[in-house]
């Protein structure tokens, strides 16, 4: 219990709100422009509509389930965070370790969500804001 507790506090501190194109670099770099065929202006327009680039942001759900870090990933499905009943865990990680600066863990995660066949598709709020949309300026002036 005690590990958990320092986990939590550690990520905590070390949170992080991204300028858009500090994570657009980030994300380029660790090859999600074109991942699985969705584009870095997709992923920004998700990170942006989940959680306004805050690796820090959860949302807690009506069925119990709790989304984390930049992508709010899914408790149900995606990490443990030790209170959602029937957690899937399918990225094999404790949801504390999306919610740190260190995005790495989470890219990861979200490399697993669209390697299922819902893909991208699989985050309601890039449904909503995202798909269909003229989304280029998302990259404006980021010089990549």
């Amino acid at each position: 219990m005690r590990a958990v507790v320092l986990l939590l506090l550690v990520a905590v501190a070390s949170a992080r709100v991204y300028k858009r194109c500090d994570l657009a670099r980030t994300l380029k770099t660790e090859g999600m422009d074109g991942y699985r065929g969705v584009s870095l202006a997709n992923w920004l327009c998700l990170a942006h509509w989940e959680s306004y680039f805050n690796t820090q942001a959860t949302n807690h759900n009506t069925d119990g389930s709790t989304d984390y870090g930049i992508f709010q990933l899914n408790s149900k499905w995606w990490c443990n965070d030790g209170k959602t009943a029937g957690t899937v865990n399918a990225c094999n990680i404790n949801c504390a370790e999306l919610l740190t600066d260190n995005i790495q863990t989470a890219i990861t995660c979200a490399k697993r969500v669209v390697r299922d066949p819902n893909g991208i598709h699989a985050w309601e709020k890039w449904r909503i804001h995202c798909e269909d949309r003229n989304i280029r300026a998302y990259l404006d002036d980021c010089y990549l």
